[in-house]
């Protein structure tokens, strides 16, 4: 296994060129926090008393905040319902200088999930979400191939809602453009990504696919017996403490992972994943791209919720 070599910079003036089309399912993470002081006399569980609320953008507007807070250009196209949520998610990811393409569903409920914090823990989640109707999905691809040529690399966020029923046809549009093609992938079925030019999966969701190995030399081969199946350029493999290995036509490569408090894991693998979208748009190779984006990662993990990693914190390092 080959280690990384020495780590490559871009300007920002580079970076502020390179085009990302994120496209996937958008969320709104609502966070209500507050004092835990007693048991509620109704059942063992703690009575939060909320103090404050908060709303930021999640799903794949995360990772379109994670490219345009690194100083590159993000577009959004998502689903979404027709409802207050969605209002409040769109007015959200205007405010961060993503372009937001929306596609409204009125049966569909916008992915809400909220998360009840006291003493910095997280006591509890409620998500809020269905699936969006064949229609919307199919104006949704026709705006996909309106807006594609304007960008350098498109980004696939899979969180498993059903914004990307039509991502087989998309991957196979985007490559016939020559677009770098990156996934952030969902389930068990990786056929449906095939061709793409790099996936990214942790551990878990990689056992998923390949079963669990038992050292690094049959880890290497499912890796890459899999790529290979999928045509894909690379799997960039990320092993949280363990850091991440890439594999692809010329091996593997491997990084480890920056030794600091983990503090919350949270988006973590958006940040990654952009990082690693916005570099290669900005014209860097997997293998050049790679250990910035275990960089970014490493940095992210050191801060509370769903967090992004600045031009500046990424170049320090």
């Amino acid at each position: 296994m080959k280690h990384s070599p020495p780590i490559e910079t871009v300007s920002r003036e580079t970076l502020a060129s390179a085009r990302v089309l994120v496209v996937g399912d958008a969320m709104l993470d609502r966070y209500w926090y507050g004092a835990v002081d007693r048991i509620s006399p109704e059942a063992p569980v703690p009575v939060v008393r909320v103090t404050r609320e908060e709303e930021r953008i999640g799903g794949a507007a995360n990772v379109a905040y994670n490219v345009v807070t690194l100083g590159a250009q993000a577009s959004l196209l998502t689903v979404t319902g027709d409802d207050d949520a969605s209002r409040k998610l769109e007015s959200l990811v205007a405010r961060t200088g993503i372009t937001p393409y929306f596609g409204r569903d009125a049966a569909l409920k916008t992915t809400v999930k909220l998360r009840v914090i006291g003493r910095q823990q997280q006591l509890l989640r409620l998500d809020f979400e269905n699936t969006p109707q064949s229609e919307v999905l199919a104006s949704q691809s026709e705006r996909f191939g309106e807006i594609l040529g304007q960008h350098d690399a498109v980004l696939f966020s899979d969180y498993g809602k059903g914004g990307l029923a039509h991502v087989s046809d998309m991957i196979a549009r985007a490559r016939a453009a020559d677009k770098t093609v990156l996934i952030d992938p969902k389930g068990t079925d990786y056929s449906r990504y095939r061709n793409a030019s790099v996936i990214t999966p942790n551990r878990a969701e990689l056992q998923q696919v390949i079963g669990v190995w038992t050292d690094e030399a049959q880890l290497q081969t499912k890796a890459q017996n899999l790529r290979e199946q999928l045509q894909l350029q690379a799997l960039l493999l990320t092993r949280s403490e363990e850091g991440m290995t890439l594999f692809d036509a010329q091996g593997s490569l491997h990084v480890n992972a920056l030794a600091r408090e983990v503090f919350d894991v949270t988006g973590a693998g958006d940040t990654v994943i952009a990082t690693l979208a916005a570099l290669l748009a900005a014209g860097l190779s997997l293998r050049a791209a790679m250990p910035l984006a275990n960089i970014a990662g490493g940095i992210v993990v050191g801060k509370f919720g769903t967090a992004t990693v600045s031009y500046d914190e990424l170049f320090a390092n």
